[in-house]
This record gives C-alpha cells, sequence and structure tokens, in this order.
C-alpha cells in the first residue's frame, strides 16, 4: 500500500495543467485553459482546466476531478497504478508498506506468471512465419500484416519447443503449469498445451498477456476447436473480455461498446475501423465482465450471427446488463453471416451505416424473437408476457419502465395498466420473512401510475442533492436561524443536517448520495479529500460544486420566499431547513400514498398507525422548519 504521506507529496506535485497538456493541447483563457474534450467528440471546445483549482471539467459530457482522476480516466488506470504514474512523471519515490513473507511470495509468483506468459507470446509470434501454413491460415481469414503484428497473432508449434525453450530461458516448471502453458509427461519431461494452434493471446486492460487461446488446424472432429488457459492467479474468464485493451479509448471516445462473441469477430471489426467491439470469448457475460464494460460506458450493443442458435442462452447476460443499469440494444445481421465475415465483405461506412439502422433496443428484440416463437399458442402467448415482464422489472429507472411498458403494450396488444401492475408485483414482490411496510405491496384493483411516481421520485432525487450540497459545501460551518422566539441561533451545519436525517429516518435513494452522506457520517466533510478520493462519482461531484455555484435549478423552491438574498451562503438559514422540509414532505406523501394503496379492510390498524404517525412527523416538521419559509 502507498502510504499517506507520498500520497500527498504526488497531488501537491502534479500540476493539473502539466498533466493534461501531456494529452491534449490547452489554450489559456482568461485564468482557465480550455480544450476540445479527450473523452469525447466535439469541435468546439467545452473541456477547461483550472490551475487555482487544481481541476478540470468538462461541461459537454460532464467528466470531471483532478490530476489523478483525470490520468484514471484517461489511462483507464486503477487509482493505485494512477498514483504511480504520477510519481514518476515528478520522481518521487513510492513509499510502501512491509508485505508480509506470504504476499511477497504471491506477488512475486503472479510476476513471474506474468513474465512467463509475455515471453510465450513473443514465442510463438517468431514461431508464426516460420510455419507457412499457419501464417496462411490468418491471411485466409483476411488478416493484414498490420493486424497480425497488432494483436500478437502467433503459432505453437507441434514438437514441444515452447516449454523446452522456456526451461532453457530460466523459467521455472511450477510456472509453465500454473499458467497453463505446459503440462508434465507421467514418465517426465513437458508438454505444450496449445501445440500444433495458432494462438490468440489474451490482454489485460493494461496491455499484459494474462493468457491465451488457441485454434486447432487439424481437421479431425475430436479434437476441440478452440483451447483456452486455464484459470490461474493472472487470468480469471469472467473478469476478462477479449479485445477490451485495444477497444477501451474507442468504447470511451463513442460511448458504446459492442459486444461479439469469438477472438476473430473483434479482430475483422477492429480491421474494419470499428474498434468499439469486445467478446466474451465464448461464454456466457458474467456480472463482472458487465462492470468491466460500465467503467468505460453505459451504452452497449449486441450482434447475434444471422443464424445464431444460441440467442435465447444469452437472454439471462441481457437481464444482466439491464439490471445494472445499462442500455442493451441489438442486431441481427443478415442470414449466414457473423461479424467476422460480415466485416470483411463490407467497407468501415456500410458497416457502421449497417449497426446504426438496425439495431433495437433490447426489450423490443426479445419481444419479437418470443413471440415468433409463440405464435398463436395462447399458453406460451402468456409465457412470453410473463418473461418480458420480469426483464422490464429489473431496469433500475421507473422512468425507463415506463417507456418498455408502453411500448411492450403496443407490441403484446394487452392493456398498459395490467402491465404496470405486474411489473410493479415483480419489482416489489414479498419474499419470505418480510413485513408490510419494508416492501409495499399494491393492490391489484388500483394499478400504481408511474407518471406521477416518477415526477415525484425526480422531486425527491433533487432535494436530496440540494442537502448534500449545503453538506458538502459547507459542512464544516454554521448557519444563523431564527428560533421560536425568534432569536437568532448559530448552528453548526454538518450536525445539524445529520441529525435530522437521523431522527427522521430518511434513507437517501440516490447511490452516489448515500456514498457521500457515508462519508461524511464518518467525519471526512473537506471538499479536498473528497476530490481526492478514489471514488471517481464523488470525486466529480464535488469538482462540479467547485465549477458552479449551483448544482441545481432552484429558483422554483424559492419563488414564495419574501426574503431576497445576494449570495447562496447567505441564504443558508433560510435554504437548509426547506431543503429538510421538502424532503421530508415528499418522502412521506410516497410512503402515505403507497400505504393507502395496501389497506384492504377496516381490520389493517398497522397501516393506519403508520399513517398517523407519518402526518404527526409532517405537522411538527412544520411547525419547527416552515415557519421561516
Amino acid at each position: 500500500m502507498i502510504d499517506r504521506s507520498t500520497i500527498d507529496r504526488i497531488f501537491s506535485a502534479a500540476d493539473i495543467v502539466e498533466v493534461v497538456s501531456d494529452y491534449v493541447t490547452l489554450k489559456r483563457k482568461g485564468v482557465n485553459y480550455t480544450a476540445c474534450c479527450p473523452f469525447h467528440n466535439e469541435k468546439t471546445p467545452s473541456f477547461m482546466v483550472s490551475p487555482a483549482k487544481g481541476l478540470y471539467k468538462c461541461f459537454g459530457c460532464g467528466k470531471g476531478g483532478n490530476s489523478v482522476s483525470f490520468v484514471m480516466e484517461h489511462e483507464k488506470l486503477s487509482y493505485p497504478e494512477a498514483l504511480r504514474l504520477l510519481a514518476k512523471k515528478y520522481n518521487i519515490t513510492i513509499e510502501e508498506r512491509q508485505l508480509s513473507e506470504e504476499e511477497v511470495v504471491s506477488n512475486n509468483d503472479r510476476e513471474s506468471m506474468m513474465v512467463l506468459n509475455s515471453w510465450a507470446s513473443d514465442f510463438f509470434v517468431q514461431e508464426l512465419p516460420k510455419a507457412d501454413f499457419a501464417y496462411q491460415y490468418f491471411v485466409e481469414r483476411g488478416f493484414t500484416e498490420q493486424t497480425i503484428k497488432k494483436f500478437g497473432l502467433g503459432y505453437c508449434p507441434e514438437n514441444g519447443e515452447m516449454a523446452v525453450a522456456a526451461l532453457k530461458a530460466g523459467f521455472q516448471e511450477q510456472f509453465l503449469e500454473r499458467t497453463g502453458l505446459a503440462g508434465k509427461r507421467e514418465r517426465g519431461g513437458f508438454y505444450d498445451r496449445f501445440f500444433g494452434r495458432v494462438m490468440f493471446p489474451i490482454h489485460s486492460l493494461s496491455g499484459r498477456v494474462i493468457g491465451f487461446g488457441g485454434r486447432t488446424l487439424r481437421a479431425d472432429k475430436k479434437v476441440a476447436k478452440y483451447l483456452n488457459s486455464p484459470e490461474s492467479e493472472v487470468y480469471h474468464k469472467s473478469f476478462t473480455l477479449y479485445g477490451i485493451f485495444f477497444a477501451k479509448k474507442a468504447i470511451t471516445q463513442s460511448d458504446r461498446c459492442i459486444l461479439v462473441e469469438g477472438y476473430t469477430d473483434v479482430i475483422q471489426m477492429h480491421q474494419a475501423g470499428i474498434e468499439n467491439v469486445v467478446a466474451s470469448s465464448g461464454t456466457s457475460l458474467t456480472e463482472e465482465q458487465i462492470r468491466l464494460i460500465k467503467r468505460f460506458t453505459n451504452n452497449i450493443t449486441v450482434i447475434y450471427d444471422g443464424d445464431s442458435a444460441g440467442i435465447k442462452a444469452s437472454m439471462r447476460g441481457i437481464d444482466m446488463i439491464l439490471q445494472a443499469g445499462l442500455t442493451v440494444r441489438c442486431v441481427m445481421l443478415p442470414e449466414g453471416e457473423d461479424p467476422d465475415s460480415f466485416a470483411k465483405s463490407n467497407s468501415t461506412q456500410y458497416l457502421a451505416d449497417y449497426i446504426a439502422q438496425n439495431e433495437v433496443d433490447f426489450i423490443r428484440f426479445k419481444t419479437a424473437l418470443l413471440l415468433k416463437d409463440a405464435e398463436d399458442d395462447p399458453i406460451r402467448r402468456a409465457e412470453v408476457i410473463s418473461d418480458i415482464v420480469s426483464t422490464i422489472a429489473l431496469i433500475p429507472s421507473a422512468i425507463e419502465q415506463q417507456v418498455f411498458i408502453r411500448e411492450c403494450s403496443r407490441l403484446l396488444d394487452i392493456s398498459q395498466d395490467l402491465l404496470q401492475v405486474e411489473v410493479r408485483r415483480k419489482s416489489l414482490g414479498l419474499v419470505s420473512g418480510q413485513k408490510w411496510y419494508e416492501k409495499v405491496r399494491p393492490r391489484e384493483s388500483e394499478p400504481v401510475f408511474a407518471e406521477d411516481r416518477d415526477a415525484v421520485l425526480q422531486q425527491i432525487e433533487v432535494l436530496e442533492g440540494e442537502v448534500i450540497k449545503y453538506l458538502v459545501k459547507y459542512g464544516g460551518e454554521n448557519f444563523m436561524f431564527e428560533d421560536e422566539n425568534f432569536t437568532e441561533v448559530e448552528m453548526p451545519i454538518a450536525e445539524t443536517i445529520l441529525g435530522e436525517l437521523d431522527s427522521l429516518e430518511i434513507v437517501f435513494a440516490n447511490p452516489l448520495y448515500v456514498k457521500i452522506l457515508q462519508m461524511c457520517e464518518s467525519g471526512i466533510i473537506k471538499r479536498d479529500e473528497m476530490i481526492n478520493s478514489p471514488e471517481a462519482d464523488v470525486a466529480t461531484f464535488v469538482t462540479d460544486l467547485e465549477f458552479s455555484e449551483q448544482l441545481y435549478n432552484e429558483s422554483r423552491y424559492w419563488e414564495r420566499s419574501e426574503k431576497v438574498f445576494s449570495t447562496e451562503k447567505q441564504r443558508l438559514g433560510v435554504a437548509i431547513p426547506k431543503s429538510l422540509s421538502l424532503l421530508f414532505e415528499r418522502l412521506a406523501e410516497q410512503k402515505i400514498k403507497l400505504l393507502i394503496g395496501t389497506i384492504q379492510g377496516e381490520n389493517d390498524t398497522d397501516i393506519m398507525l403508520e399513517i398517523n404517525r407519518l402526518n404527526e412527523l409532517r405537522k411538527q416538521i412544520r411547525e419547527r422548519w416552515d415557519r421561516i419559509v
């Protein structure tokens, strides 16, 4: 671990203008610098660097932060990796804590395996020109010399030369086995795991070789067509996407990741000029792979073969993408085509146009596909509806849910209200042991109309942001408040806000605000510490506050106020109570509406008691705060 004093030295030394200038050309504009944003395509500069604040901010795509977060975003590095890169730039010696003996051994072993993989990759590359039939395989696939070199394509000889050469080069036997490059014979000696195969090295996010995929050139059907490296300390298949190292920059710039199935699909698409492409290498998509994509974009386009039989099998993976909050669109290629053949036989422009014109949202794609199989069978049609409803219920955004409910109502020719009820039932369904107030079950006879609920939820999120803003910007200060005797009292901002949230049992819904609130509760309410946080979303949020006086347009909340203030800070005595009061009011209204919708008869006394308790709290809050607003 890098110690705190070294981290502080790195932050002090890393000049934001110098760091950003290594990647983009900055032009001075007043006290700041501007440029076209390196994170998205733009013609008019909206990227600003403030040397005084030590921060950058793009007003086009919204990205912002400090020197470390800029390097993390641009180079797609982890927090420690970015610190090390900047330490090297400014000649700062990294001082790390003493590792245990076990940790030292584990790190050394892991590094030895990485070095061996890199050596093996070079070995396979050198062997490719010696095996003309192997080289011709890649040529026949349509790969150019430049593409073969870019992806490090190679060949593993049939005679076991790789293991012999590795041992001669000084690599230990145990690492040949642990990487899966070679296996031990019962009678002694080693054999190459990938003998007689053309080789596809698999790279980590930072570009290091962590494993291999090998394709046989034999016609023998008893021999596996593809063979991958086994799981090891350096290669975890479920955490890896083939091509991510080569695609990450293009994914960021286009704000979209194209997902295909195999190695050659990725390579051929890259060669055709479509570089934001990765593959799950023939395995089912995993949560870890989805999180990896989400580091670069929230938009995924899945390309299916024209005659793919595995579409339905991949549905679960797509559901997982939706559940993670990403947007998914699907493209079906013409019959008989796959991404490899389609990219090889068409121009870059045609390929890009085809994807843009034929991609549809996943819900519509899934609905059309399942309905085609169901035909006129009412039972199978009901199963399709249930399946689609389950998928919509996974989508975190209530607004997106409502859009898809309307679309499916049209496609399925079924009542929108009925679909709304079923989606809500899936979303709020009780599980064993839960109480009524932990997850409310809506009555079937009264559909919950999402339009009203969404408007309230948007208001609640805005108000949550207001409270967090005051906590972050002014948490260490006090504000003046008139008590019931109209006497001005000085109150600590952080203690007041945190105390009110706790006493009123207010739980934030926005994950970012929850994270910032937890930091404040643990004593971290200094903006500098938050800006330097390894949590990129926290750093970006606080950066936005530094670059802009207002995070939200508050005008509608102050229209009826008779008091006029010249600055935000001067109106804190009104702003903080008003935000807390409105937030609780909206939350209480929402909960009371849901509770009323669960009443089944006169015996629901616990529900009535809870409604009365919430109304009493609303009254108390009005008496405590609303007098001044």
